[in-house]
């Protein structure tokens, strides 16, 4: 049975995990992983080291943690975008449009999104294959379902809804966050083009060989 005192230990407990994140997460990005400790993970969440090992354990259990977290967020964005572009629409090619730049400018406007996706590439090595599998499994979720729809409803040729799924994502919104660049973000309107260009690519080798009319009714 629950008390009160119990509550709010719990309730402390859930606050100093996210201070721990939080602050792993900006050392992480601005530092790197190997160039940030845990003493200075703890003394910015304003915690001891030992609650940093008791909570996660090691250094790398606390990347999995924060790159974890981050992955919900993405889901959300994700979801978002499925729901006001790829549920229903006229033109397959401007919905996938439209959804791939609303995602490019929410990941880009979520505390560095972008940044911590390079981090996670060069720090590939320290998260497990199976880890990976699972974040990139979670995230391609809601995109491999709606392939799946529109290509039962003959909007799209997919045999195979999750290597499509990958391909659009390589040649679309992840091609944007691994651009090389100076400063900021990329312009918009080059990020328009890729996405465009990419999307467009994408049809080429998914679109049905009998191109449904664009005025029936959306799946």
């Amino acid at each position: 049975m629950d008390t009160t005192e119990n509550k709010k230990i719990r309730k402390g407990s859930s606050d100093k995990r996210a201070k721990i994140i939080a602050a792993a997460r900006d050392l992480f990005l601005s530092d790197g992983f190997d160039r940030s400790s845990v003493d200075a993970v703890a003394a910015k969440a304003g915690v001891s080291k030992r609650t940093v090992y008791d909570y996660y354990g090691d250094k790398q259990n606390l990347l999995l943690a924060v790159v974890e977290e981050t992955s919900w967020a993405v889901l959300d964005m994700i979801k978002q975008g499925i729901s006001d572009y790829l549920q229903e629409f006229e033109d397959l090619e401007q919905a996938l449009i439209l959804f791939c730049e609303q995602f490019v400018a929410s990941a880009n406007g979520s505390s560095d999104y972008s940044a911590l996706i390079r981090l996670v590439m060069m720090e590939a090595a320290n998260l497990p294959a199976s880890f990976l599998e699972k974040l990139d499994k979670a995230t391609e979720e809601g995109i491999i379902k709606r392939f799946t729809e529109f290509g039962q409803a003959g909007l799209l040729d997919v045999p195979d809804p999750e290597m499509a799924t990958k391909h659009f994502s390589a040649l679309t919104f992840l091609l944007v966050f691994n651009q090389p660049i100076r400063t900021g973000t990329l312009e918009e309107e080059q990020t328009k083009r890729i996405i465009t260009e990419g999307v467009r690519v994408f049809l080429c080798a998914y679109a049905p060989h009998t191109v449904p009319n664009k005025n029936q009714p959306s799946y």
